[in-house]
């Protein structure tokens, strides 16, 4: 699909800007996958614009620095990106993200152009509301996040599927998200090893003050068999 004359205007910049030489129309139209004479023609637009590049054609153009480009700015494909990923954390059980990303689009449809404001607030995408179920605690997947992030130990009361309840102290180090169920990646000194707890059947939580660090070669031969699976 051909890219729209504004985003392609976008990207010129973007490559000048992160450029540490001079870069060739040839260069860029390869990047862009347009013609050469179509860089020309863009990039006498943005000279036309009073932006400040310097350079011409068969030598290569130049963005002088201290040229900011716009604060955010985004095609129709990322609008539409952030659109769907916002109604997909609805799907995860965690109201917590959920509040979140409601706020993330918030402030970004407060510094993209009205057009696209407009498309990020009624995209014509659609994601189903159904998911993870959300754990009695609302506020239980926000207080393991924290836990991660502080490499803190949990004391949790679980429950299994027969309803049978256990006592643990668990040292979470990701949350693995599926469309039925949240899960908690730890591990678990009860049973000396890694394990997953599904966050609706987390009866109680409490973080610890004592902190861990699990090995790397546990998490790494962990991603290996959840690749294989």
């Amino acid at each position: 699909m051909p890219i729209r004359r504004a985003d392609r205007l976008f990207d010129i910049l973007r490559i000048l800007r992160s450029a540490k030489a001079s870069v060739t129309a040839a260069s860029i139209a390869d990047e862009l996958e347009v013609t050469v004479r179509t860089v020309y023609r863009d990039v006498a637009t943005l000279q036309a614009r009073r932006v400040p590049i310097e350079g011409a054609a068969g030598i290569g153009y130049v963005l002088q620095n201290g040229f900011d480009l716009p604060p955010l700015m985004l095609t129709a494909d990322e609008a539409e990106a952030i659109a769907v990923g916002v109604r997909m954390l609805a799907r995860t059980g965690d109201p917590g993200l959920q509040k979140a990303a409601e706020s993330i689009l918030s402030k970004v449809a407060q510094v993209v152009p009205d057009p696209l404001r407009d498309y990020l607030n009624a995209a014509p995408v659609y994601v189903a509301t159904r998911g993870a179920p959300v754990p009695q605690r609302r506020d239980l997947p926000a207080t393991i996040r924290h836990a991660i992030r502080d490499a803190r130990k949990m004391k949790i009361a679980y429950e299994d599927e027969q309803g049978r309840r256990t006592g643990r102290v668990i040292q979470p180090f990701a949350v693995a998200y599926y469309v039925e169920a949240t899960l908690v990646c730890a591990w678990c000194e009860l049973r000396a090893g890694i394990r997953h707890f599904r966050t609706d059947r987390i009866v109680s939580a409490e973080m610890l003050d004592e902190r861990f660090t699990i090995p790397e070669a546990v998490i790494a031969q962990w991603a290996a068999e959840r690749e294989e699976h």
